[in-house]
């Protein structure tokens, strides 16, 4: 626990960078004095649906498999969603900002805002994993792009080796961010490409013949 709160108390620019990147929280609550307002940002399904548009663009697929590219990223990332949230309800694991609060620090706070349901499995984790699975089998493993899809926000682009180089980036900023433990991001990477697995194994684009 103690690893955590230090990790987040010395974050590296470079960490900082991570963890905001791909942070996609819908709807962050910030609190100024009486002041309270929201922040919408893209949620962590719509920053992957939105890589999806950078890689057709790229590669310059044509409409029927720009059209698969879609469909099958999508499933993936519905169903990590459906396989992390049943996990994160049997477990129902506590935050570390709620553990260094009452144990350590109780003026502790992440770099990231910490969401409001159960630590284990991470959703960000898995559906990443996922979507990098669907995504890879439609454009190739070595396909290099860079991600603009946070400069609406404000934060700069980055720029990646593969899709599965960009996941395993963003199982690290969870734990940058301070709201997940460093296994739990490990795990659900794992679990997030073996529900990436299966959909690139039972969906495949029919070819015209």
């Amino acid at each position: 626990m103690k690893k955590i709160q230090q990790a987040g108390d010395s974050l590296t620019i470079e960490q900082k960078w991570i963890a905001d990147f791909w942070d996609d929280n819908p709807f962050k609550l910030n609190v100024a004095g009486h002041l309270m307002f929201g922040t919408k940002k893209f949620s962590p399904g719509g920053h992957w649906m939105g890589i999806v548009g950078i890689a057709a663009k790229k590669s310059g697929a044509d409409f029927a498999q720009t059209s698969y590219a879609y469909a099958k990223t999508a499933i993936a990332l519905f169903d990590a969603f459906i396989e992390c949230w049943n996990i994160k309800y049997i477990y129902n694991t506590i935050r570390p900002e709620t553990v260094i609060d009452k144990y350590f620090d109780p003026n502790w706070r992440p770099h990231l805002q910490t969401p409001p349901f159960p630590e284990y499995t991470c959703g960000h984790c898995t559906i990443s994993a996922s979507a990098a699975e669907a995504l890879t089998s439609v454009f190739g493993d070595h396909f290099a792009y860079t991600d603009t899809t946070e400069l609406e926000f404000g934060i700069d682009s980055r720029t990646y080796k593969s899709f599965r180089d960009a996941a395993l980036e963003t199982q690290v900023s969870r734990f940058y961010g301070g709201i997940h433990y460093l296994y739990c991001c490990t795990r659900s990477t794992i679990m997030g490409q073996k529900v990436g697995d299966l959909v690139v194994d039972r969906i495949k684009m029919k070819k015209n013949e």
